[in-house]
């Protein structure tokens, strides 16, 4: 009873940081399970089963909300779903030590790609122009495998790169990313049902991961609202380089003085992410705040329309996101 807990307050947590980030339940979740000693494949098994919830009501809600664009759903949700079932039945085959530094060493990339990209500020400009399949079609597939064999990474992968892209607003790159993430999460519990059998899934894992991820979405709506986006992937990021460098020092049998002094080198680059994300957000609220006292001193006739009364995706992209 004591581990299911603990398991439901670790779905709880990841829900926490997906909810403010748009990402990285998965991630955060196995990274997690990893930690409290749950092998790598039953660890990324278990999470994907319960992602098949908390993905579905994910996906109708950003759906009700006009927050998805079907057409890159369908071009990035079915190579996804190839890759993570391909990424399942790799991840299925190896043995759990091998297992353990691969995936490992795909949660730490993860974790150091977040401490990167939230220790700068967020792009919030848009291009013209429409995704193209070309660009889709091997995106879904990568980030579908990578999803699959670390555990996570679904959302840090796909999400980015079409924030990056700039011709999505921001909330349609979230919605279509969570929605798409449905099938994905399904193609992958797939692939390890085959590759691991019903006993590779741990059921009460799975419901305490369930139940924990779904107390925790009308928290995260409010989380979302408090703490901003920019500092909370910097903080997010460095647990899980700091977790996930653990296990990969181990894999390689370094000891003594080098470990101490491995860790001290991540915690100053952990801590200098977060100064850098602190003062990327203090700069972008002070252009916002000189850009709205620029507005309020100019005559309301001289102002043009769309200025005056901005559009949703004007107001979506002005987001910490």
């Amino acid at each position: 009873m004591r581990k299911l807990l603990v398991l439901a307050l670790v779905g709880l947590a990841a829900q926490l940081v997906d909810g403010a980030l748009g990402m990285a339940y998965g991630l955060t979740s196995s990274t997690l399970l990893l930690l409290v000693g749950v092998a790598p494949a039953a660890a990324s098994a278990s999470v994907h089963l319960a992602e098949i919830g908390t993905t579905l009501a994910a996906g109708v809600s950003h759906w009700r909300f006009g927050n998805v664009d079907w057409r890159v759903v369908s071009r990035i949700a079915l190579p996804g779903a190839v890759g993570a079932f391909a990424g399942a039945t790799f991840l299925s085959s190896i043995s759990t030590e091998s297992a353990a530094p691969w995936m490992a060493g795909i949660l730490f990339t993860l974790g150091a790609y977040l401490l990167v990209r939230f220790s700068r500020p967020l792009r919030t400009d848009r291009r013209g122009g429409r995704l193209r399949g070309r660009f889709l079609g091997p995106l879904g597939l990568v980030a579908g495998f990578v999803d699959a064999t670390g555990g996570g990474g679904w959302g840090p992968v796909a999400t980015p790169a079409l924030l990056v892209s700039g011709r999505m607003e921001p909330r349609k790159v979230i919605g279509s990313v969570d929605t798409s993430e449905f099938v994905v999460a399904g193609a992958a519990s797939l692939g390890f049902l085959i590759g691991l059998g019903s006993e590779g899934f741990l059921l009460p894992m799975v419901a305490a991961l369930l139940i924990g991820g779904l107390i925790a979405a009308p928290i995260a709506a409010w989380l979302v609202r408090i703490v901003p986006a920019q500092l909370l992937g910097a903080a997010i990021g460095g647990v899980i380089v700091l977790t996930n460098a653990r296990t990969l020092m181990r894999s390689a049998d370094l000891d003594g003085p080098a470990r101490p002094a491995v860790y001290a080198l991540l915690a100053v680059a952990w801590v200098a992410a977060l100064a850098l994300a602190v003062r990327a957000l203090l700069r972008t609220r002070r252009q916002r705040d000189v850009a709205a006292t620029a507005l309020a001193a100019v005559p309301p006739a001289a102002v043009p329309a769309e200025d005056r009364f901005p559009t949703p995706a004007a107001v979506s992209s002005g987001g910490d996101r």
